[in-house]
C-alpha cells in the first residue's frame, strides 16, 4: 500500500528533476575588462561579461555560479543568457597573467561545497571555463618627478657655483 508522504516524496523529486535541468552542449561567448591605471584606483576591478548558449532551453532563474582563485562569486544575471561575474583586489595584490574563472551550475556549486567540507583543496569539473588576461596595472614611474625636480635643481645649482668659482678665480 502506498501511504500519502511516499506520493509526496516520489512528486517534489519529479519536480525537482525537471526544475534542476542543467545545460547540455554549453557554447560561450565572452568578453572581460580590467583596471590598468593602479595610480588613482583603490582596487583593480576585473569584469567578465559571457553569453551562454545550450542545446536545451534553461530556466528564466537558472543560477550559474564562479570561483576565480579560490574565491567564491555569483554571476548576475544582465539579460537573456547574459551573465557576468565582477570582483577587485588591491593593487599590491592584484597579479598580472591569466586568471581561470571556473563557471558552475547550481548542481556542481552543491558538489564543490560538499567536497570543500572534506578536502579544502578538492575540486569538480566546471561546466564551462573562462580565461581573463590581466596585462598589469601601471603604479606609476620609478622615480617621482618631486624627487627627480630636486635632484636636477641640486645638479643645476652645484654646477653654477663651481663654474662661478672658477671664473672668479
Amino acid at each position: 500500500m502506498v501511504t500519502k508522504s511516499f506520493i509526496y516524496i516520489i512528486t517534489i523529486a519529479l519536480i525537482g528533476g525537471i526544475c534542476a535541468e542543467s545545460c547540455q552542449n554549453p557554447k560561450v561567448e565572452a568578453s572581460y575588462f580590467t583596471s590598468l591605471d593602479a595610480t588613482v584606483v583603490t582596487q583593480i576591478a576585473y569584469i567578465t561579461e559571457f553569453t551562454l548558449k545550450c542545446d536545451n532551453t534553461l530556466p528564466e532563474n537558472y543560477g550559474l555560479y564562479a570561483e576565480v582563485d579560490g574565491k567564491s562569486l555569483t554571476a548576475a544575471r544582465i539579460g537573456e543568457n547574459k551573465y557576468q561575474i565582477s570582483w577587485t583586489e588591491e593593487p599590491a595584490k592584484a597579479r598580472s597573467g591569466v586568471h581561470q574563472i571556473n563557471i558552475l551550475d547550481e548542481e556542481g556549486w552543491a558538489s564543490l561545497r560538499r567536497a570543500r567540507r572534506a578536502d579544502p583543496a578538492a575540486s569538480v569539473a566546471p561546466l564551462l571555463a573562462i580565461q581573463l588576461s590581466h596585462p598589469g596595472s601601471y603604479s606609476g614611474p620609478w622615480v617621482n618627478s618631486e624627487i627627480l625636480a630636486t635632484f636636477i635643481s641640486i645638479l643645476v645649482a652645484y654646477t653654477a657655483l663651481r663654474n662661478k668659482s672658477k671664473i672668479l678665480a
